[in-house]
C-alpha cells in the first residue's frame, strides 16, 4: 500500500503469480493464483512479476495497481502495469 493522497485514496501495487491446474473430467487447462506480493512502487511490482515468471512452475504473472477509497474501503478495478505468460483475461478479472 502506498500513496495516500488528499482525496482519501490509497494505491496498492501488486504482483500476482499463476500456476497451471487441470479441471474437470477432461483435464482442461486452468489457472490458479499462486502468490501475491504488495509493493510501494509500480517498478517494484513489475520487477517482481518478471522474476517470478522466470521461476519454475510459474506460468504467468501480473503487476497491477488498485486504488482504494480509504473512507469507504471500496477498491477499484485493477490497472495492469505488465502481464507475463498465461494470465486470466482482464475482462473476467
Amino acid at each position: 500500500m502506498t500513496d495516500a493522497n488528499e482525496a482519501g485514496s490509497k494505491v496498492h501495487y501488486i504482483c500476482q503469480t499463476y500456476v497451471k491446474t487441470t479441471n474437470g473430467p477432461n483435464a482442461e487447462f486452468g489457472l490458479k493464483v499462486d502468490k501475491q506480493f504488495e509493493y510501494t512502487t509500480s517498478q517494484e511490482a513489475e520487477s517482481r512479476a518478471e522474476r517470478e515468471f522466470k521461476s519454475d512452475g510459474c506460468v504467468g504473472a501480473d503487476a497491477y495497481m488498485l486504488v482504494e477509497d480509504e473512507n469507504s474501503g471500496e477498491v477499484g478495478e485493477p490497472t495492469f502495469i505488465v502481464r507475463f505468460g498465461s494470465v486470466p483475461e482482464s475482462e473476467g478479472y
